[in-house]
């Protein structure tokens, strides 16, 4: 048996060893979003976490699941609670005219922030995210964004370390939340080896 396997025995899925959309939507669901939501997301994890080598680990997993449950109120939000207004005038993230900070507000799982965020993200996974920014919040969409962040920032090498705190500097920019993250992290850890 796979961990992948042992994974699907523990959320109640058929052990096929396919962790595709229905085991990621059950998994989704276990983790706190609503069925509508579970199943948006699941669409994105089947397609991008292998093709981002995210699923190549339970512990690569583990980590992706505890910094985007953290992010998101445990898949709850695929947009920032706050209206964005502290993000306003912020050039390290882009957000150099007017309203940027409202219009470029954290959004996804992974709460993408910032104009350049927006602009280069969208440019990688191929949607002109900087035009419409609202569609980071859809959560297949999100799903994407989150995989294409965590590759661009090297964090499944990180995960392979273990450095929950590295991580954590490079998806929020400081600690905030680490209590939580790694509260989150054993949980995972604990579902997904």
């Amino acid at each position: 048996m796979t961990w992948q396997t042992n994974l699907q025995g523990r959320i109640g899925v058929a052990q096929d060893g396919a962790f595709g959309v229905k085991s990621f939507t059950t998994l989704f669901q276990k983790l706190g979003a609503s069925k509508d939501r579970a199943e948006e997301l699941a669409i994105g994890a089947a397609v991008h976490l292998p093709a981002y080598g995210i699923m190549d680990s339970a512990q690569r997993l583990a980590h992706f699941l505890a910094q985007v449950g953290h992010e998101s109120g445990s898949f709850k939000y695929m947009e920032e609670i706050a209206s964005g207004s502290a993000y306003e005038g912020r050039a390290n993230l882009g957000n150099t005219q007017l309203g940027d900070g409202v219009r470029f507000k954290g959004r996804g799982p992974i709460q993408i922030t910032g104009r350049a965020n927006y602009r280069f993200f969208g440019r990688q996974i191929g949607i002109d995210l900087e035009r419409r920014p609202e569609i980071a919040a859809y959560p297949s969409i999100g799903m994407h964004l989150a995989c294409a962040y965590w590759s661009n920032r090297n964090l499944n090498g990180l995960a392979d370390k273990d450095l929950l705190e590295d991580i954590t500097r490079k998806i929020n920019g400081g600690l905030n939340g680490l209590a939580d993250r790694k509260s989150r992290l054993v949980a995972m850890k604990g579902l997904v080896a």
